[in-house]
């Protein structure tokens, strides 16, 4: 048996390479799982952008200068010579992009378990965690493209809000949110628009423009060129999902009463820079998996699963509606079909509609 997996240049993340490895045999409390599909979205390109920084390339270590790139997905357990977890079981979590991985089984439980593999042990919690499909509320059968696709950017949404409530957020009435059309931005805005007090505001390219507004959750959408349309003198959050840093300085130098601003994203990856000098507040980076951890000692991991769930059923309905679908999904099976997806998710040049499901 051989593994194939995608790896990308770290130091050039537009550079790939297919890489095929004979598989080792197991060793006792290990499981071998075969990918069958994971998720490409702008958020993966965020993983290889801030991949030393956020420490995603030390999931599926790969040899320098290659690394390889994280995703969101299903996958079977082929093998398993670990005590509670059987092959033929499906599991959802955080995968490589490949056709196979291995993991030692820890805390296993009904609901899951934890890769207790020691180079993942120090890594956050939460992308360690794998759940059994027939166990997670948050599954349906058939509707794994939608899953893979929204679920991770609608989470990441998800306990954005959940952090700006805990903060009142910042004293602000308007939150603005760049890289409108891109589906975390959207999960964001989504939760927030239940805010009736809230102004949410979508800044998107001009090619976007009717297709932000269509999603139903911005109360205003700008486009970049337009940024004088907004109000400079309202108390607002910045939530950069962008990722672009000639427009966060433009943003914190026009609008005076910004409270707070965060980088979350990095859809806009050729146009990243620092934010040293900035006017107004300090911009950081919202790491949401500290929210997550937090949540999940208050509440407990299925606490946490329970109130997601509610909204996320809400959120996937919406993308599916027979009516108006406004999610295109796309399949990209083989190795030359993973390299130019993973290409156009990059570049930028993919319909905001789109989702793409890989398979090696």
């Amino acid at each position: 048996m051989s593994a194939t997996r995608l790896l990308v240049n770290r130091s050039n993340i537009a550079e790939t390479m297919i890489e095929v490895q004979e598989s080792a045999p197991l060793q006792d409390g290990q499981i071998r799982l075969r990918i069958e599909k994971v998720a490409l979205t702008a958020n993966n390109i965020s993983y290889a952008a801030t991949g030393e920084m956020l420490q995603y390339w030390r999931f599926f270590p790969a040899e320098a200068p290659w690394g390889c790139v994280p995703a969101w997905g299903f996958a079977f357990v082929t093998e398993s010579l670990a005590k509670g977890v059987e092959v033929g079981e499906k599991l959802w979590g955080f995968l490589p992009m490949a056709s196979e991985l291995v993991m030692e089984p820890v805390k296993v439980t009904g609901f899951g378990f934890t890769d207790g593999v020691a180079h993942r042990r120090a890594l956050p919690h939460i992308y360690n965690e794998y759940t059994r499909c027939r166990m997670d509320p948050m599954h349906t059968e058939g509707q794994e493209d939608v899953e893979a696709i929204l679920r991770p950017l609608f989470a990441t949404g998800w306990l954005v809000d959940d952090f700006l409530e805990d903060n009142n957020f910042f004293d602000a009435k308007t939150v603005i949110l760049s890289s409108a059309s891109s589906k975390t931005a959207y999960g964001t805005a989504t939760q927030l628009a239940r805010r009736k007090d809230l102004q949410i505001v979508g800044l998107t390219a001009s090619k976007n423009m009717e297709f932000v507004k269509g999603l139903g959750c911005y109360t205003q959408v700008v486009s970049y060129d337009a940024l004088d349309q907004l109000d400079a003198g309202a108390a607002c959050v910045y939530l950069d999902y962008a990722g672009d840093a000639e427009l966060r300085r433009k943003l914190h130098t026009l609008l005076g009463n910004m409270t707070y601003s965060s980088s979350i994203g990095a859809s806009h990856v050729d146009k990243m820079g620092g934010s040293s000098g900035l006017p107004g507040p300090k911009s950081t980076f919202m790491f949401v998996p500290t929210q997550a951890a937090k949540r999940v000692a208050q509440w407990g991991i299925a606490g946490l699963m329970e109130r997601m769930t509610r909204d996320w059923e809400a959120f996937a309905s919406r993308a599916t509606d027979a009516k108006q679908p406004w999610l295109m999904v796309q399949h990209h099976p083989g190795e030359k079909a993973v390299q130019a997806a993973y290409a156009l998710v990059l570049a930028g040049k993919g319909d905001p509609r789109t989702g793409h499901m890989l398979s090696l």
